[in-house]
């Protein structure tokens, strides 16, 4: 991720004190970070038509409003020049198609990033890209003009000057404040036409884009059939792209294993429970990395049981997280490690397992802290799970099937069973699992909890956002640039003027002031070991909050035909889509 907004998307998710020093161990970036079929160009044959399944159809290709999703970023990285794209591992190089060098220049009085654009950049209309390209699309990002609907403005706003420099190929951006993240910005870059004008901006760009400067143009978009295609642009001066077309076709989950045999789809990512099916597909391979993306448990810390922080040390010190990551991981035969990192995933570099600032899995702590919060077990009886019925069983609410797991002994304070509304997404076999087993962990302790699953279409809006639960599971996008991109995230809530609390994507509603001074000052500090040392010590506290409670870095499967070339699971890698294409 870089500027745009965060979008939470459904998964399959002690001592209180802080210690001085809690990490539990540092890794270099894992050796899985993709798995991609790669193959020199010279052995991809030029011309054809990829058909690549999406979820939807892109709501919009305005990746910077509210709505972007899988598939913008999708369109966009064919199509329209960034400044950094980011490797296998999570981190952001320079992309010398767009600029030859792209540094800080000068950091007193004020932050300056020169940028030395390549020459051959050129839009498909054939005028040079430039700086008038980037002093419109601060404009319209930088939040003093409410007339451009944008999702957020980081960085955008402490930018104040963009001038060319010594030649019409050189642009000087300069910053109000210092920004650390400064090279998330310009990616995507999109063309004046668009960013100049608030009726393109807002309304235009949504469904077409009819200027680009990448490997392929947006040719065109048929919301009847659910596909966007991608066209080859004779204009582009990189390496010539492989393909033809790519056709971005919108194809439910459940149908693509049958279209992936029927030679309908080339590329499709799939549920991991599919995988061992997909490989016996006669001419279907299977890539599996670490996807971009994390799995938690979100304890809603705003009312309840929850807004004590010793019994969200108590759900949290209940749960076997390496338990959960094997059920998940190993089958798809990633490495079952929980993830120990809210802001760094174990394929990026410089990954810190700071789990130990919460503690590790053990029940009698756990009962332990419950009973310290005033909630008791009686000391007779066994400790466990009563029959609850098989998965998805239980009387049923308006809000779709409820499951109750209840304890062999119950948790009570003042007469009253510790119970906790558990919600999830419908049709998620992983969530199932998942939710299940945590709520048998809690049941060992004395928890109570009620699973309610819900339609996926309103789980985040109508719950999870609005928060209407106290347990939930979902996950957050892994980035590159987390003083920017998680902020929002962990953010400390504060009450809105018009007597509502402002939560921004922080749907736990727990938040502090350390946190946030130590994200702050992340976000503007330019040496990268000080700042990453910073956020190291957010990401402590982060857990020590323990309101969200790390599981697993997700797995991507994706499902190809055996003839595709440097297409697969590309976790963190922005995908170079001039090089994709079929084996000679």
């Amino acid at each position: 991720m870089s500027t745009t907004v965060c979008v939470a998307v459904a998964v399959a998710a002690g001592a209180t004190a802080l210690t001085a020093c809690s990490s539990s161990g540092t890794k270099a970036a894992g050796t899985a970070g993709t798995d991609v079929a790669a193959v020199s160009r010279a052995g991809v044959r030029d011309g054809g038509t990829l058909t690549w399944a999406v979820d939807a159809m892109p709501k919009t290709l305005n990746a910077y409003q509210s709505d972007a999703d899988a598939g913008t970023t999708t369109v966009t990285g064919a199509t329209l020049p960034a400044m950094f794209r980011l490797d296998a591992h999570g981190t952001p190089r320079l992309d010398t198609d767009y600029a030859t060098a792209a540094s800080v220049t000068a950091q007193d009085p004020r932050q300056v990033v020169t940028y030395d654009l390549n020459p051959r950049a050129k839009w498909s209309d054939g005028r040079a890209v430039g700086a008038d390209d980037f002093v419109a699309q601060w404009k319209a990002l930088g939040g003093k003009n409410s007339a451009f609907w944008t999702a957020r403005n980081a960085g955008y706003d402490r930018i104040s000057a963009i001038s060319r420099g010594a030649d019409a190929h050189q642009v000087k951006v300069t910053f109000a404040t210092p920004y650390a993240d400064w090279r998330s910005l310009f990616a995507p870059l999109y063309p004046k036409s668009v960013t100049g004008s608030t009726d393109a901006f807002n309304d235009g760009v949504r469904t077409s884009l009819p200027v680009s400067a990448g490997p392929f143009t947006v040719k065109a978009e048929d919301t009847d059939a659910g596909t966007v295609t991608l066209a080859r642009n004779d204009h582009w001066w990189g390496a010539r792209a492989k393909l033809d077309k790519i056709v971005l076709t919108a194809v439910p989950r459940d149908k693509r294993p049958a279209q992936m045999a029927a030679g309908k789809l080339d590329v499709a990512e799939i549920d991991p429970d599919e995988l061992a099916a997909a490989k016996r597909t006669t001419g279907v391979g299977v890539r599996t990395a670490p996807d971009a993306a994390y799995a938690q448990l979100a304890l809603n810390g705003s009312s309840g049981p929850l807004a004590d922080e010793k019994v969200r040390h108590a759900v949290a010190r209940a749960i076997d997280r390496k338990k959960i990551a094997a059920t998940v991981l190993t089958p798809v035969g990633l490495t079952a490690e929980p993830l120990g990192n809210h802001l760094v995933l174990p394929s990026q570099e410089g990954y810190v397992d700071h789990s130990s600032a919460l503690g590790k899995a053990d029940t009698e702590q756990a009962a332990a802290l419950l009973a310290d919060a005033g909630w008791r077990q009686p000391a007779a009886g066994k400790t466990g799970e009563k029959a609850a019925g098989p998965a998805g069983s239980g009387r049923v609410t308006a809000s779709g099937a409820l499951t109750v797991v209840e304890p062999a002994r119950a948790a009570t304070k003042d007469g009253k069973d510790l119970t906790m509304r558990f919600v999830l997404p419908a049709d998620s076999p992983t969530l199932d699992q998942v939710g299940g087993q945590i709520a048998r962990m809690l049941s060992r302790i004395g928890i109570r909890t009620e699973i309610s699953k819900v339609a996926e279409d309103s789980y985040f809006q109508d719950h999870v956002a609005s928060g209407d639960f106290d347990l939930a599971l979902y996950s957050w996008p892994g980035t590159a640039f987390p003083a920017t991109d998680d902020t929002p995230i962990f953010a400390k809530p504060v009450p809105a003027p018009d007597g509502s609390l402002a939560v921004a994507e922080n749907y736990t509603r727990v938040g502090t002031d350390q946190i946030d001074q130590l994200m702050a000052r992340a976000g503007t500090e330019l040496d990268a070991k000080q700042a990453r040392s910073l956020t190291d010590q957010a990401d402590e506290r982060i857990w020590a909050a323990a309101a969200s409670i790390p599981l697993y870095q997700r797995p991507e499967v994706v499902a190809l035909r055996t003839d595709v070339a440097n297409a697969g699971a590309f976790g963190f890698e922005t995908p170079a889509y001039q090089n994709i294409g079929f084996r000679r």
